[in-house]
């Protein structure tokens, strides 16, 4: 029997970058189908308001455990097979985007009304009343909770390991299968993830006091 020593602990530090890639490929994702959510929701149009607002809505309340089994299992119906990083991907992406189009659908609504009063009095076209006036303003705003969700989501890839997809913590399960020591190979899970997640909470805690500073200056 294998016990747990330097060549186990490698093997699931090896894993991190999958963990990395997998976070990257949702946080990117989501976020770039978040910004149109956003935009969608502060529309002047009800429907597309309504509609994003559903979207939204469902996705918030749907486990992330349950959409990865629809990205999972779902296309074999159609007749192909998708790979376990591109589900895990998808769900992810889909469930990233819900909470990052919220989060700044709050920092752009949290725009005083009179600044887009303002820059429209000026006949700047609409899109260059978002770009130079509300945008700046509602990315210092959004950035950190939107540093916080970041950490989430990567807390969140733990969950690919459910349908195989090997990231740090389908590692440490295999190398616990392998070793039977499991408490040594959660541990050195757990570790990577401090490693990963607290300097982003720190950062992310940091951005906070500091928009909170810049705020009581105005």
């Amino acid at each position: 029997m294998r016990s747990f020593g330097p060549n186990e602990f490698l093997f699931i530090v090896y894993a991190l970058q999958w963990t990395i890639v997998l976070t990257g490929i949702a946080f990117v994702g989501g976020g770039i189908v978040g910004v149109g959510l956003a935009l969608m929701r502060i529309s002047r149009s009800r429907i597309l308001r309504a509609l994003t607002s559903a979207y939204m809505q469902f996705i918030q309340g749907l486990p992330l455990l349950i959409l990865m089994f629809i990205c999972y299992y779902a296309p074999s119906l159609l007749g192909f097979e998708v790979s376990a990083i591109v589900a895990a991907a998808v769900a992810l992406t889909i469930n990233s985007s819900a909470f990052l189009g919220a989060i700044w659908e709050s920092a752009l609504r949290s725009i005083p009304k009179a600044q887009w009063e303002s820059a429209d009095a000026l006949a700047l076209a609409p899109h260059k009343i978002l770009r130079f006036v509300i945008v700046p303003q509602a990315v210092r705003l959004a950035l950190p909770s939107t540093v916080g969700f970041l950490v989430q989501v990567i807390k969140q890839t733990s969950i690919a390991s459910i349908i195989g997809f090997v990231e740090i913590t389908r590692a440490g399960q295999l190398v616990s299968n392998a070793t039977f020591e499991p408490l040594k190979s959660f541990l050195a899970v757990a570790l990577l993830y401090f490693l990963v997640c607290f300097p982003l909470t720190q950062l992310s805690l940091w951005l906070e006091r500091r928009a909170a500073r810049r705020g009581s200056r105005t």
